[in-house]
């Protein structure tokens, strides 16, 4: 996409008042008001002192109850927080081998940091959209200090493992003494794909690193889940780092705001999705084919920018922003798009927007069905 058609799309989807995705605050300005409301709401009356005590403790406690995990400690991202559970597994079990998907985050998106920071050294569990189970576990030999899964895996899909596929691998892991650390990220999206309680999930792991910024919407931050022992020592590391900064307030209210707002409205944007993507005509290509969550892909063939253009055109006519912007695939003359259904969808006909972005994906001349979107 070129630098005008990218800023284009950023201006027309800031000011579009409708959306499929997150509803988020127009600027810094509401944001931070909509914080102050919060800490009245919430009773936030005293800052944090380098993430102890105040609206951080407020939130490791809630994330205790929550995921049923003795001990939670903030990060203030989650490139960090995995890297201290993984040196902690490491360094606990005398080896520094890994075995994570090779579409992780780890290993995509991080610079090969946690090689060159940590010393750690990685074996593939899955190739691609795959999901991971207790065969692929065992077809890696030796001693690993850890497995690491990705729920959802986002880069594909955001494809999830069956409940039981989980429970059979974490069950593995504890037979070899592996420990298990999940990727949870979107944890919060996945729980109505398991059908089980939190506590359940996050149950079969040793170490749980959730995200604050991504579904429930909050400024920055993320956490740790685990045993006591290896969340004091994650704290260590934590300090060791520079990840102990004086003030987190803004970010730890956002947070509690968004387990408050965000999370109860994770399956109903779940269901959305599915409803969507069973409308889409049989020219667009979803994957998952049914979706584990509320985020997902949708292929096409056609030119990106092309569709881009459309996309843009279309949220600056209707004042609706209809998804991400679409990119290029490794396979020549398709498109690749990421939905993230978020509470703005709700208020709209997931069959009527289906037939929209199909129309703009393959450039059909068709009326908009933009006076019947709204659903009744």
């Amino acid at each position: 996409m070129t630098d005008d058609l990218a800023a284009r799309f950023r201006t027309a989807y800031a000011a579009a008042r409708r959306t499929t995705s997150w509803r988020r605050p127009a600027n810094p300005a509401s944001a931070f008001a909509d914080l102050a409301a919060a800490c009245t709401e919430l009773g936030i009356d005293e800052w944090d002192l380098y993430a102890e005590h105040g609206a951080v403790g407020r939130l490791e406690d809630e994330l205790t109850t929550l995921l049923g995990k003795p001990a939670a400690a903030f990060f203030p991202s989650g490139v960090m927080a995995q890297q201290v559970a993984l040196r902690i597994h490491a360094d606990r079990s005398g080896s520094r081998r890994v075995a994570l998907p090779d579409l992780s985050h780890l290993l995509v998106h991080e610079e090969d940091g946690p090689r060159i920071l940590q010393d750690l050294r990685f074996e593939f569990l899955t190739r691609g959209f795959q999901t991971p189970h207790v065969d692929q576990l065992a077809a890696i030999p030796g001693r690993l200090a850890a497995v690491l899964v990705e729920l959802p895996l986002r880069d594909a899909g955001c494809l999830l493992p069956s409940f039981e596929e989980l429970a059979e691998l974490s069950a593995g892991c504890r037979e070899r003494g592996i420990a298990l650390h999940i990727d949870g990220a979107r944890i919060w999206e996945s729980q109505d794909h398991f059908g089980r309680s939190l506590p359940e999930i996050a149950g079969l792991a040793d170490t749980l690193y959730v995200s604050f910024y991504k579904g429930l919407g909050g400024l920055a931050g993320s956490a740790l889940l685990g045993a006591e022992d290896v969340i004091a020592e994650a704290r260590l590391w934590r300090r060791r780092m520079g990840g102990t900064i004086f003030r987190s307030t803004a970010e730890a209210v956002s947070a509690l705001v968004g387990l408050r707002d965000r999370l109860p409205l994770m399956a109903d944007c779940a269901a959305w999705a599915r409803s969507f993507a069973a409308a889409l005509p049989d020219s667009i290509t979803v994957q998952p084919p049914v979706p584990h969550t509320n985020q997902f892909l949708i292929f096409t063939a056609g030119d990106p920018d092309m569709i881009n253009e459309r996309l843009v055109a279309y949220a600056e006519s209707n004042d609706l922003a209809l998804g991400s912007p679409w990119r290029t695939t490794t396979e020549p003359g398709r498109a690749v798009a990421e939905l993230n259904i978020g509470d703005g969808a709700l208020d709209l006909d997931p069959v009527l927007v289906a037939k929209e972005v199909a129309r703009i994906a393959t450039g059909d001349d068709q009326s908009p069905v933009i006076d019947n979107m709204l659903s009744q």
